[in-house]
């Protein structure tokens, strides 16, 4: 056999998904990312995907996050066996409803952000759905599995993919060909019919807008997709602008934004750690966790308008006054904002909204200040009750 030229092995060093033929058909640039070859952008470019994400629906291949399955004799077993790894209440889970929650380490730091979904068919009630961040999956599948008691056990759904569909004509286009998306609300599941392929949809993800997330059999992935594109609502979308779209909707990103320093307390994400959680304290962390619940933490991530027009990036020192008071970890252009715009950590007293900050950018001052999140407001669908 002939040896691999060296651009054949830098592409045999990353996985692809199942939709990668259909991403080179549609003019994508490839990147490496989490151990796959994914697409970043096409043709029309990050700012147009975004914008129409934002106006229409955008058409995001996500199949490189892991599908997994948490399975026991029922459901209190297996939310219990979950429980003892996350601060999120999974016993009270309801069916067909999802909740996110994180992965901790005894020190309450973050193993990963996750979402967690209970099925709605009585038939799956011994099982739940994970869908955990890319780069993560193996450590998050060994951390689980060392930890699961007798007859709980953690499976990868490796032959599955995960396509996101979302901004706010996501469901007309979707609804065409699967009926029973119309009726689900925001973090809510269920299995379903896209034609005449069986999939499992989930109203959520990771823009800030309404959409939904399919899973689907690999084989079928490419048909599905396909199908949706040709709706006149839907344009394809890569990695920038799932960045771009995440960042101004203040949520985090996995390695950048949070990792095993970080608690849940200092992301300013207090509000997954149920009340009946709290009360119990039986969760791994627990103990810096509620001290930082009682007393306050010492840092906090926040948003950041800088002034300007260019975008600061990851690993820019904040200083309040001249002195060091944080970073930035996540920073870039927000079409929607219509200007740069970061998250990072501050020390507390630099986390009150409006706060003058500095950013120290290439031997130069930028001024900026310290904002709410999300920069831009959620659109999730919530029928009126």
């Amino acid at each position: 056999m002939a040896a691999l030229g060296k651009d054949e092995r830098a592409e045999a060093a990353y996985e692809r998904t199942p939709l990668h033929a259909l991403h080179g058909e549609l003019g994508a640039k490839f990147v490496p990312f989490a151990g796959y070859e994914m697409p970043v952008q096409y043709k029309g470019g990050v700012l147009r995907e975004h914008l129409h994400t934002r106006a229409s629906a955008g058409l995001f291949d996500v199949s490189h996050m892991g599908q997994v399955f948490v399975i026991g004799p029922d459901h209190l077993r297996v939310a219990g066996a979950l429980e003892a790894l996350v601060p999120g209440d999974i016993a009270n889970l309801a069916p067909g409803r999802m909740r996110y929650t994180m992965l901790l380490n005894i020190d309450g730091g973050i193993i990963d952000d996750v979402m967690v979904t209970r099925s709605a068919a009585a038939v799956d009630d011994g099982a739940l759905l994970l869908v955990v961040n890319a780069a993560r999956k193996e450590a998050d599948l060994a951390h689980i599995a060392a930890h699961l008691p007798g007859g709980v056990t953690v499976a990868p759904a490796a032959n599955r993919a995960l396509i996101a569909l979302q901004g706010p004509k996501a469901c007309e286009a979707l609804q065409r060909h699967c009926p029973q998306a119309s009726g689900l609300a925001f973090m809510s599941a269920t299995a379903a019919r896209f034609d005449d392929m069986d999939c499992h949809i989930s109203r959520s993800g990771y823009s800030g807008e309404d959409g939904f997330e399919i899973s689907v059999e690999a084989d079928a992935a490419e048909r599905l997709a396909r199908v949706l594109l040709a709706e006149a609502e839907v344009a394809p979308a890569g990695l920038a602008a799932r960045d771009t779209l995440r960042l101004e909707a203040g949520l985090c990103l996995y390695g950048a934004d949070i990792d095993e320093t970080t608690s849940p307390i200092e992301a300013d994400l207090g509000w997954t750690i149920a009340k009946r959680r709290r009360e119990n304290g039986d969760f791994p962390g627990a103990e810096r966790i509620l001290a930082e619940i009682a007393g306050g933490p010492s840092r906090r991530r926040v948003g950041i308008l800088p002034q300007g027009k260019a975008p600061v990036r990851a690993g820019v020192r904040i200083l309040l006054d001249g002195r060091d008071v944080g970073a930035v970890t996540s920073g870039g252009f927000g079409p929607t904002v219509g200007g740069p715009i970061a998250m990072g950590y501050v020390e507390i007293a630099a986390a009150v909204t409006g706060t003058g900050i500095e950013l120290p950018v290439r031997g130069r001052s930028r001024q900026a200040e310290v904002a709410d999140l999300p920069l831009v407001p959620h659109r999730y669908f919530r029928p009126a009750a």
